[in-house]
């Protein structure tokens, strides 16, 4: 087993089982010329102690796996209604309104607020109407109440500290 490689030196110690398991069985005489004990590989990588002819090839291994392999059943395509096309969402009809006069009425201001009160109320505003929430044809309109009501608001905050400024509050 010396000078022998690992491959080697396994090849010999499996060629010695079997000589001793031929000779236990007392077939020594009759399989010494068929070649008893020697290794015969596959052509699929795989070895084993064979009786003078290999298991079976590659391809043969491969056709007995594909006998036993079945080609499932095509799924028949299920029928398809046709599609529906949805119409699109009714714009929002707040976003419709774009003149001063129903922007105030929408900030519902009656001149008597507070400054929190209106900043309040700009937030609330910009949540329903800012132009990066609003339907991309109905931006100009959003951005057009977003400054008209920044600008009704800002006007109603100077007015306020107008009058405080007068004592007037």
């Amino acid at each position: 087993m010396f000078g022998l490689t690992v491959f080697e030196s396994v090849l010999e110690r499996l060629k010695a089982e079997a000589r001793e398991a031929a000779e236990e069985n007392g077939d020594h005489d009759a399989h010494e010329d068929e070649g008893l004990g020697e290794i015969r590989g596959l052509t699929s990588g795989f070895a084993g102690l064979g009786t003078g002819a290999t298991f079976m090839s590659g391809s043969q291994a491969a056709a007995a796996y594909l006998d036993l392999y079945e080609e499932p059943a095509p799924i028949p395509p299920e029928p398809q209604s046709p599609p529906t096309i949805e119409p699109p969402p009714a714009p929002p009809p707040h976003l419709l309104r774009t003149e001063p006069d129903h922007v105030a009425e929408d900030l519902a201001l009656t001149g008597k607020e507070s400054v929190d009160d209106l900043l309040a109320r700009r937030r609330s505003f910009a949540r329903d109407n800012h132009p990066d929430r609003a339907p991309e044809d109905l931006r100009i309109n959003a951005t057009l109440r977003m400054k008209i009501a920044n600008m009704l608001i800002d006007e109603t905050i100077r007015r306020i500290n107008v009058e405080k400024s007068f004592g007037l509050r």
